[in-house]
């Protein structure tokens, strides 16, 4: 078989050359975004079916009744570097701690976390706290506001944390 010569490549005047389309065509965003999503769920759920998983049902997830916003602005939430942490002696689930927000002196706080983090683990980790609440004491020792950790029903509290820098004493709004 020859080359074809260039007269042979040229297109004649008014000679109709068919539809024109891209070679890339454009990809419209929430389409190939849903599709994907559909692909993963398919292939997810054949693999389950391969492995004899079944799909565990959704969670339905209850909140708490509506409060105003005004409601929302009375908790002041602080961001704070836990300076010390000791477990409550006679307590298995008590963490005795000193967090600085930003204040003259550190905040005494008590919390339900010794059974997920050892003292160790909190030591220069910045936390949030709700720096607003009445003192309470616990085992003793009076707690000056409480830590922001999140929790399912029988797990292990996850503390609130920050993925970027951010200055002790920052308030969340």
């Amino acid at each position: 078989m020859t080359s074809p010569k260039p007269a042979e490549l040229s297109v004649k005047a008014g000679q109709k050359i068919g539809e024109v389309a891209g070679v890339f065509p454009r990809l419209e965003l929430d389409k190939s975004i849903a599709a994907m999503r559909a692909l993963e769920e398919k292939v997810s759920a054949e693999q389950n079916a391969i492995l004899g998983k079944t799909a565990a049902p959704a969670a339905v997830v209850e909140t708490g009744p509506k409060i105003p916003i005004d409601d929302f602005l009375k908790v002041d939430l602080r961001v704070g570097l836990v300076q010390f942490a000791e477990r409550v002696k006679g307590s298995d689930k008590l963490m005795h701690m000193k967090i600085d927000i930003g204040e003259a002196q550190p905040r005494t706080l008590v919390a339900g976390i010794a059974e997920a983090y050892s003292p160790e683990q909190l030591l220069n980790r910045k936390v949030v706290i709700v720096a607003n609440l009445q003192p309470r004491k616990l085992k003793g020792i009076e707690s000056n506001g409480m830590i922001v950790a999140a929790s399912v029903e029988g797990g292990k509290p996850v503390l609130a944390g920050f993925l970027e820098d951010i200055p002790i004493g920052a308030r969340l709004k």
